[in-house]
């Protein structure tokens, strides 16, 4: 753990595949390269951010990085903290909870699931995170209500929607709107905005891209506070900003390549 961390918070404690009911784990990596060449990977990211933004009329204040840390050590997850980037991604509940568990985490630092939701994980998802961005069905949402109250606490969550028309996770555009609506019944989840998963196809990305924005103005329309639209990761994440996305899910760029899967 890096000196002069902050002291761990009260009560603080996938990019890739997750089948339903599975959840399948990939080797951990050590890592290296601190602080600073986090910064600098940062900095070529925002500038892609900044130069999308500037093709769109877009302020790049309005997109968030999310450092997505799956395959990587907790050291990874350290090293993004320390060059100021707030939001950690992880896919994967077996993988992330020793990881958090090593780690100091500052005030204001969010851990966002971005992995296959599973009922019978959902109340250790509640406890170790704070942020769940791959809600696509209202019996998971259900599971993370019960594991949220016995907690005590609150957590934001983003509807999952699949834009990619494939075998992805996620809520048809036609479930969306009622998905969120099921989401009203309950008092310890948060509807923050939507996610969605590009295609395999990226020549497709611009087609899909849109109608994940289309249904995330819709939810944005009705609740107010849905403002997230989680669009976009290394890859791709230019055409994301282009069509609204307001946080783009990045770890290759930041982090370089995964170690291959165990």
């Amino acid at each position: 753990m890096a000196s002069g961390a902050a002291p761990k918070a009260a009560g603080a404690c996938p990019e890739g595949v997750a089948v339903r009911g599975l959840e399948r784990i990939e080797r951990v990596s050590g890592y290296a390269a601190g602080a600073g060449e986090v910064s600098a990977r940062l900095a070529a990211v925002r500038a892609r951010i900044e130069r999308a933004c500037a093709a769109t009329g877009r302020d790049p204040e309005d997109v968030a990085v999310l450092a997505v840390t799956k395959g990587f050590g907790a050291e990874a997850i350290e090293a993004a903290l320390a060059a100021g980037l707030n939001d950690i991604g992880e896919n994967y509940l077996q993988e992330a909870a020793p990881k958090f568990g090593q780690l100091a985490w500052p005030s204001g630092a969010r851990r966002h699931f971005i992995g296959g939701l599973q009922r019978n994980k959902a109340r250790r998802v509640a406890e170790i995170f704070d942020v769940v961005q791959t809600v696509d069905r209202l019996s998971a949402a259900e599971a993370l209500e019960r594991g949220a109250a016995a907690l005590g606490k609150t957590l934001d969550a983003l509807i999952q929607i699949n834009v990619a028309q494939d075998e992805r996770a996620g809520a048809t555009p036609a479930e969306a709107l009622e998905l969120a609506r099921g989401l009203e019944a309950f008092h310890h989840l948060r509807l923050r905005g939507a996610m969605a998963v590009g295609p395999a196809d990226a020549s497709a990305n611009a087609d899909a891209f849109a109608t994940a924005a289309a249904c995330f103005r819709l939810l944005r329309d009705r609740y107010p506070d849905a403002r997230l639209l989680s669009l976009g990761m290394t890859a791709d994440l230019e055409a994301a900003v282009a069509a609204g996305s307001t946080m783009v899910r990045v770890g290759t760029a930041l982090f370089g390549p995964r170690p291959q899967e165990g």
